[in-house]
C-alpha cells in the first residue's frame, strides 16, 4: 500500500488519475495535451511517462498496446484500501 501513497503524493500524478477517471484508454500524447490545457502543467513527455510508470507500479494504471498506441486505463481498487483502512463514518466519544 505504500506505493499507492507515494503515487498519489504528487500533484501531476493526481491530475493524471483525474484525467483517466474522465475517460479510460488515453495515449501519452492525449494525457500530455490535457495536462497542459486543463492544469497548466507542462512536464516533458518523458516526465509524464515516468509519472505513469509510478502509477503503474502502484497498480493504479494499467496499459495495453493497440497497434502502435499504448493506452492507459485507471484502476481505482488500490484506493479503496485507503478508504477501508480509515473509514470516515466513525465518531469520537
Amino acid at each position: 500500500m505504500s506505493d499507492v501513497y507515494r503515487a498519489i503524493a504528487d500533484e501531476t500524478r493526481r491530475a493524471l488519475l483525474d484525467l483517466l477517471l474522465e475517460r479510460d484508454e488515453q495515449t501519452l500524447f492525449e494525457l500530455c495535451s490535457k495536462l497542459a490545457v486543463r492544469y497548466d502543467l507542462t512536464p516533458s513527455r518523458q516526465a509524464v511517462s515516468q509519472h505513469l510508470e509510478v502509477l503503474e507500479q502502484a497498480d493504479l494504471v494499467h496499459t495495453a498496446r493497440r497497434g502502435r498506441y499504448k493506452l492507459h486505463t485507471i484502476d481505482t481498487a488500490p484506493l479503496k484500501q485507503i478508504a477501508d483502512r480509515w473509514p470516515s463514518g466513525r465518531t469520537h466519544p
